[in-house]
């Protein structure tokens, strides 16, 4: 039987991950902090989130680390790499990696050739 789908495309997209910023987590955990018994649940179903966001976001507000809640990856304050340099790393990671592909295929090639000695 053959599918009438063109082979090697996904027909859905992959989701993506929500992100949150510092101000929005800060200002839920707020509203569900303030809101009585029987209403916390509804701010958890209108902004689509868990029981588990508020208790992550109020740990990390009671412990003071309202720089836990920022994206360090994104943050303006990590210095941004030259093209380049970020292109020297890539290109060095992958010579290590082959590196180490010749050093195991060298040691199989060994192997090989003891194996066939004793047989």
């Amino acid at each position: 039987m053959t599918s009438t789908k063109p082979s090697g495309q996904d027909p859905a997209p992959r989701p993506k991950r929500r992100r949150f910023t510092p101000e929005y987590e800060l200002r839920i955990v707020a509203d569900y902090d303030a809101a009585p018994t029987g209403d916390k649940g509804a701010i958890l179903r209108r902004e689509r989130l868990y029981h588990s966001h508020i208790i992550e976001w109020r740990q990390a507000r009671d412990a003071g680390a309202l720089e836990k809640l920022t994206d360090h990856r994104t943050s303006p304050s990590r210095p941004k790499k030259h093209p380049a340099e970020a292109e020297n790393d890539k290109l060095r990671r992958r010579v290590e990696r082959l590196e180490e592909v010749a050093k195991r295929d060298a040691a199989l090639e060994v192997l090989g050739k003891t194996h066939a000695l004793l047989a």
